[in-house]
């Protein structure tokens, strides 16, 4: 590298990435952006302060095993059965037709079969690491292209693994080697049962010995192991590290460490994935750009559009907004990290020759580039324009609270009340300056400001509290607080305002402790007043308005692995009347049985088995 020693090679780096992500945030186009400009100055196409471009992409690849390992945690085995539509119906057809599609062009422009089903293939993967940064930085994972988007990439990278193995089959050699790929395939199925097994009765166990320490470093330690060690195993088998962190993460998602290990393994993350984006930029030949700029930006803009037009496709088949389907497409149509290691591969089966790989690189680093450019631009163009308030935030000067009350409505001055009877401190925040100016004519003690904001969290001491209280009427806001919450400060318990149960289901989904709807327990208490003023007793009106609770917390339980599944969710609604039929039909008290009877002539009510999605 130019004979830079390590330390010196450390401050290009770190230098470049101080100076490039603050200024590129400032301008409004994102972290990523800044790191691949970072990466295009510091590298061999222009100051060549570091020259070795490969060397520098293979090392930070582990940002993106250790991104996948926290996508993982962020999964479960339910849940990403649940997710099953999303990945392996439309993640499997974004891949396919955009490889028939671009296949289709490059078979027209002369190329080969077989290197243009490779080359189709290798550029319909997106980059999972921009594309899910770029989403993460604007805090959209729970939009609905959002969503979309995750699915289709976890496909994506599932969907690597059997084209890299395919790869040799098609290569020049390619009948010498059969035996071969069928004793590397027996080789990956084996890696893959040793780390689901071996992962599934170990890793819990090493983690509460570790645990019980109380060592941090060695938790951390401990965490980075388990990353490397399965990343190092796929490899051996032939297999992406990638997949290797995922399955480990996946294996601890239902674990009581999860929060533990995405707070400790996440700085490591973002650090490799900044230099896994300088490297990308590191590697656009930016001479090769210059030879023939039209035809390698023509390939860019076909590659872009193409794509795009699945992606557009796939959205609008899931019934999704024109802005979420413009901010899908503008997030996802790039190329991909994977396709560098697909078009590698191909080069040493003899598939695609150096110069068409070199120019592949370039078409795929650069809409990597181009990439968050293009997502701003398509924000500004369908962005809704709001009024902003000028207001500046309150200066918080209460530093021991207990209780951290978000919002300050109906629901949050309730609380508020319950919390100053029982001489309980807490600061209470409201981002409507109107109801903070109400609510201190009142003589409540309160602070504007947005509480989805991390420097106002910080203000407000949020690190010395023991509870926050997601009191806030927007669901959108609510979920942006509470992931911002449960990422700066693990150990709050929150205890969540929701308005129905799909908002519940979204915030069940970050492992929120107390998900509370707003209009559940009030209807349940009138329910209760009914029955007493049709003549139940008052004990038995209790027991049925208990039992009644109980049956819905479980039943919330239970549509929360399946919300993503309409079908699903409405055989376990119709489920939960009958279950609750005969629950109350076991209960021989006259009064509550011709009650009972009477209400069943109304059985198409979904509400009364709790299977309103509303409640």
């Amino acid at each position: 590298m130019h004979g830079h020693g390590v330390l010196e090679i450390v401050i290009i780096f770190l230098a470049a990435a101080v100076i490039a992500v603050p200024l590129s945030r400032k301008l409004g186009l994102g972290a990523v952006l800044g790191y691949l400009c970072a990466g295009v100055i510091i590298g061999p196409q222009a100051l060549g302060l570091v020259a070795d471009a490969e060397q520098t992409l293979a090392a930070s690849e582990f940002g993106v095993v250790l991104m996948l390992f926290i996508i993982g945690l962020e999964l479960s085995p339910a849940r990403l059965w649940v997710m099953r539509r999303l990945v392996f119906g439309f993640g499997a057809m974004q891949v396919l037709v955009s490889a028939l599609l671009l296949g289709s062009v490059l078979l027209w422009l002369g190329i080969d079969w077989r290197a243009a089903v490779i080359i189709g293939l290798g550029l319909a993967l997106s980059s999972t690491a921009v594309g899910l940064q770029l989403l993460a930085e604007r805090k959209e994972m729970t939009a609905p292209h959002g969503r979309l988007g995750f699915g289709i990439l976890l496909f994506q990278d599932l969907a690597a693994i059997p084209l890299l193995a395919t790869i040799p089959l098609l290569g020049v050699a390619g009948a010498a080697n059969e035996g071969d790929a069928g004793a590397g395939a027996l080789r990956a199925l084996l890696a893959i049962a040793a780390l689901v097994i071996g992962g599934r009765y170990l890793l819990r166990p090493v983690f509460r010995v570790v645990a019980r320490s109380g060592a941090v470093e060695v938790f951390t330690a401990t965490a980075l192991l388990v990353v490397v060690a399965s990343a190092w195993l796929m490899q051996q088998a032939g297999l992406s590290m990638g997949l290797g962190a995922f399955l480990a993460g996946l294996l601890l998602a239902d674990s009581e460490f999860r929060h533990e290990l995405e707070s400790q393994i996440d700085p490591f993350r973002g650090l490799l994935l900044g230099l896994f984006f300088i490297a990308v930029g590191m590697s656009i030949d930016l001479h090769l750009l210059l030879q023939s700029p039209l035809p390698v930006l023509g390939a860019v803009a076909a590659l872009l559009l193409l794509k795009s037009a699945v992606l557009i496709t796939a959205a609008r088949i899931s019934r999704m907004s024109r802005r979420h389907m413009l901010l899908l497409a503008a997030a996802l149509s790039m190329g991909g990290e994977f396709a560098f290691v697909v078009f590698a591969e191909a080069g040493k089966a003899g598939l695609i020759p150096l110069e068409l790989r070199n120019q592949l690189n370039l078409v795929v680093g650069l809409s990597m580039a181009i990439a968050p450019l293009l997502l701003f631009a398509v924000d500004r163009w369908v962005r809704d324009t709001r009024p902003k308030d000028d207001r500046p935030a309150d200066t918080i000067d209460h530093e021991h609270p207990q209780v951290i009350i978000a919002g300050f409505g109906r629901v949050g001055q309730i609380v508020a009340r319950m919390l100053r009877a029982n001489g309980i401190p807490f600061t209470a925040l409201e981002h409507s300056a109107e109801q903070v100016d109400v609510s201190r004519r009142f003589g409540s003690q309160i602070y504007y400001g947005d509480p989805s904001r991390p420097d106002l969290l910080r203000a407000a001491h949020a690190d010395r509290a023991k509870v926050f209280v997601l009191a806030t009427d927007d669901p959108e806001t609510n979920i942006r607080t509470a992931r911002l919450v449960r990422r700066m400060f693990p150990h709050l318990r929150i205890v969540a305002r929701v308005r129905n149960r799909q908002h519940a289901f979204r915030l069940m989904d970050m492992s929120v402790e107390s998900v509370v709807r707003e209009t559940f327990f009030s209807s349940l208490f009138m329910a209760k007043e009914v029955l007493k003023m049709l003549g139940v007793p008052e004990d038995v009106a209790n027991e049925r308005s208990r039992v009644f609770a109980e049956h819905d917390r479980k039943l919330l339980a239970e549509q929360h692995l399946v919300y993503d599944d309409e079908a699903a969710l409405i055989a376990t609604s119709r489920e939960a009347f009958n279950d609750l039929d005969r629950l109350f039909a076991a209960d021989t008290v006259d009064d509550v049985e011709d009650i009972g009877e009477a209400a069943s002539g109304n059985s198409d009510d979904a509400s009364a088995a709790g299977g309103d999605q509303s409640a």
